[in-house]
């Protein structure tokens, strides 16, 4: 039997079907000037055309023969013909100026299409600038120039926009560092008040002791906090000022090293395809985005799962990292909010909730700095996949290949 999906025969209902052109801005303002043009057309067709009948010269009348007779058959003649004539020159006057008045609505469309792109013009320089400034380039401006026409008053709207956005931005990340830094004077306080308080001589009770250790848990807790606070700060600052050649590979490596014994006592399966890939970028902030994913896909994976992770370059052009972990299946709503500041899963993933919610902000803010981006994806078989793509710009692949 043969599938009537997979003949390639349509439907009746599909045949009648027209695909319209996308409804732009461009189209209406030309299928505008182009109904206007008609409507004028049109007009000034039946003003000529009323004109001309009523006020050309009219054939003249039979003239009557001798003593009022009745006119003779030549004058007759003549002035049927002269009527006839007439007849066929208004005809030919209305059916040529419609002739004229369709080819005119032809290249009036046409006209209209192009001067409907030349006004639009500005607009897409516009829409295009701002689909391209983010919170990392917000000291980018359209600067139009030009008369001070309505689009040149946009533009000018929407850079004063832009530079209240950078200044509210600036102001919140000099908050951000300037709040960490101040934060790490009381804590370092504490520390010591804690030093002094233990190391006094006489027995020390063992709830005291029991006290002093839960409070260096939540100071050690605090600083790698504020930490996370001026790393995401410095990322998010975008200026890189000591850049060197980083190779990738053996920053993964390390991480995974330093992490080995938490990943045998979890039983965690990982896998790696690494290939030796550099960039051009800041060593502290790489090694703090790598550190940050794979300790986002040791601490998040169920006991007994699998980590499998790839290093690799596109036409030389791409670098590329993926952790994919396994696990149940997510959400994939809730998996893309997770590069924000303090956005966590659920505990049915983890099982505990630890860490302070900056790991990822901290990945998506180093790879923008580098020109690259961050991807969160929840695969329909479970898990999540952490993908990090560093820029053009970024790349220099190395000629050894490590298996």
């Amino acid at each position: 039997m043969i599938n009537p999906v997979n003949t390639g025969t349509r439907s009746p209902g599909s045949l009648l079907r027209v695909r319209f052109p996308r409804p732009t801005v461009r189209w209406r303002l030309t299928l505008l000037y182009g109904v206007l043009f008609l409507i004028c057309g049109v007009a000034l067709l039946a003003i000529t055309y009323t004109l001309f009948a009523n006020f050309a010269e009219s054939p003249p009348k039979p003239s009557l023969g001798p003593g009022g007779t009745a006119p003779s058959p030549t004058s007759l003649k003549v002035a049927s013909a002269m009527y006839i004539q007439r007849s066929i020159g208004l005809h030919r006057l209305l059916v040529y100026s419609g002739v004229a008045l369709a080819t005119m609505g032809v290249v009036s469309g046409v006209l209209g299409w192009v001067m409907a792109g030349r006004v639009l013009a500005p607009l897409r320089t516009i829409t295009a600038t701002a689909d391209q400034i983010s919170d990392s380039n917000l000291n980018q401006r359209l600067a139009m120039k030009g008369p001070q026409d309505e689009l040149r008053l946009l533009a000018d709207t929407i850079d004063r926009l832009l530079a209240r956005l950078e200044a509210a931005f600036e102001a919140q990340r000099r908050f951000v560092a300037n709040a960490s830094h101040e934060l790490r004077t009381p804590l370092a306080m504490m520390r010591t008040t804690l030093d002094v308080a233990i190391a006094k001589p006489g027995a020390i009770p063992n709830r005291t002791r029991e006290l002093d250790a839960e409070l260096r848990v939540d100071l050690d807790h605090a600083d790698k906090l504020l930490e996370s606070f001026l790393t995401l700060a410095h990322a998010q600052n975008g200026q890189l000022t000591q850049t060197s050649q980083v190779g990738l590979e053996p920053l993964i490596r390390s991480a995974l090293n330093e992490r080995a014994d938490r990943i045998a006592a979890r039983e965690l399966t990982v896998s790696t395809d690494l290939h030796a890939v550099g960039v051009v970028g800041s060593s502290t902030l790489l090694t703090r985005m790598i550190d940050n994913v794979i300790e986002n896909a040791v601490r998040h994976t169920q006991t007994g799962g699998r980590i499998d992770i790839t290093l690799t370059a596109f036409d030389s052009r791409e670098a590329r990292i993926a952790v994919a972990t396994s696990g149940p299946v997510l959400d994939p709503g809730a998996v893309a909010q997770l590069a924000q500041p303090f956005k966590r899963l659920s505990e049915d993933r983890t099982g505990a909730q630890e860490g302070h919610g900056l790991g990822l902000s901290i990945v998506a803010a180093v790879a923008e700095a580098h020109s690259g981006q961050l991807e969160l994806l929840a695969p329909a078989a479970g898990g999540l996949t952490v993908r990090i793509t560093l820029g053009v710009a970024a790349i220099h692949q190395l000629v050894r290949a490590v298996k």
